[in-house]
């Protein structure tokens, strides 16, 4: 076993997380990451038809009925994510009130937004008072982990441009990234997330201050995975330059090469995004919106298939167990071997 401050924070087994992967659906992903020893996190649901709150409590109930291990939820608190006011007051006031969602969820991750929102809630703050609770949120770059500091967070999740989904306009890599924030914040407990797929990649977060990491992409490439089979199947024989930035919803975002992708070149500085977001024709936002619909639904050419650069070290689809014990197993060796170079 690899012990560290994180996981003794949550009670778990392996320094292993599912990072949140919302829009999309990853009820039956977090129940068998958990089941596996590991950490995982219900995404903030938002396709087109869902109530993100509807979706945050069905989803939450499924798993306190299906696991007995603690778990997280993912809330975007981007100004153009719908729901958001209401998510982080209704949510933490259904948990407060429930004692076994009290117990078990209790890494609370908010992300692509202000890490100050949630905090705000008093419903949350009841929740945080009497519960175990801890609030992460992820911080791309170095400015954005002292505002989490400066919100009073319990950690963050230091994300670095290799990862798939979301990013900063900094482009700054998670091995830069880690030791920036090492260096700053070294109480600070971290969650590294951005490239991440192997048991030596587990070895080098730790060596780099981290406490645990968290994977999208590895775990895309499972059999429990919600995600379309078509999907799963660009991962085993890509290559990290089959992804690369582009414009998302929230600004810069790293996807697979398609015909979507190539149609949305990324934005350079956010004061370009802005120009871009007030550009936009209700015909394209309708258009945009339906990308997520469309990838999930098997449609890898015209919708937005998020994939980290991580890809080119996939090169299979396993069982979330396997590939749990094979990333501990791998880390465990690199560890000891590092260990013996000292003399």
């Amino acid at each position: 076993m690899i012990e560290t401050n994180i996981t003794k924070m949550f009670g778990i087994k392996h320094p292993i997380f599912s990072a949140p992967m919302g829009p999309f659906y990853t009820r039956d992903l977090a129940l068998a990451v958990c089941e596996a020893g590991g950490l995982g996190v219900l995404s903030n649901v938002n396709i087109t038809g869902t109530d993100p709150v509807k979706e945050h409590k069905e989803s939450i109930e499924y798993m306190i009925e299906h696991t007995d291990k603690p778990f997280g939820l993912n809330f975007l608190t981007s100004r153009n994510n719908r729901g958001v006011k209401e998510m982080v007051t209704d949510v933490p006031k259904m948990v407060m009130n429930n004692p076994k969602m009290r117990e078990q969820c209790i890494y609370w991750l908010t992300s692509a937004g202000s890490s100050k929102i949630l905090p705000a809630s008093k419903n949350f703050q009841e929740l945080r008072e009497k519960s175990e609770v801890k609030h992460f949120h992820v911080a791309p770059a170095v400015w954005l982990a002292q505002k989490c500091v400066d919100a009073n967070v319990d950690g963050i999740v230091a994300t670095g441009g290799e990862g798939g989904g979301h990013q900063s306009y900094e482009r700054v890599s998670t091995l830069v990234l880690l030791q920036q924030i090492n260096k700053l914040f070294p109480d600070l407990p971290v969650i590294a997330c951005g490239g991440f797929a192997t048991g030596e990649g587990l070895a080098a977060a730790l060596s780099l201050g981290a406490g645990a990491i968290a994977m999208g992409s590895r775990f895309i490439a499972s059999k429990q995975s919600e995600f379309h089979e078509k999907y799963k199947a660009l991962v085993p024989p890509g290559k990290p330059q089959d992804t690369d930035l582009f414009t998302g919803s929230f600004g810069p975002i790293r996807l697979y090469k398609n015909k979507y992708a190539l149609e949305h070149p990324a934005p350079q500085t956010k004061e370009a995004m802005i120009a871009y977001e007030k550009s936009i024709t209700p015909e394209q936002l309708l258009r945009d919106a339906g990308a997520y619909d469309r990838v999930y639904k098997g449609d890898t050419e015209e919708g937005a298939v998020l994939l980290g650069q991580s890809i080119g070290i996939i090169d299979s689809i396993d069982d979330v167990s396997d590939i749990v014990k094979r990333v501990i197993k791998e880390a465990e060796a690199a560890i000891k071997s590092n260990n013996s170079m000292i003399k």
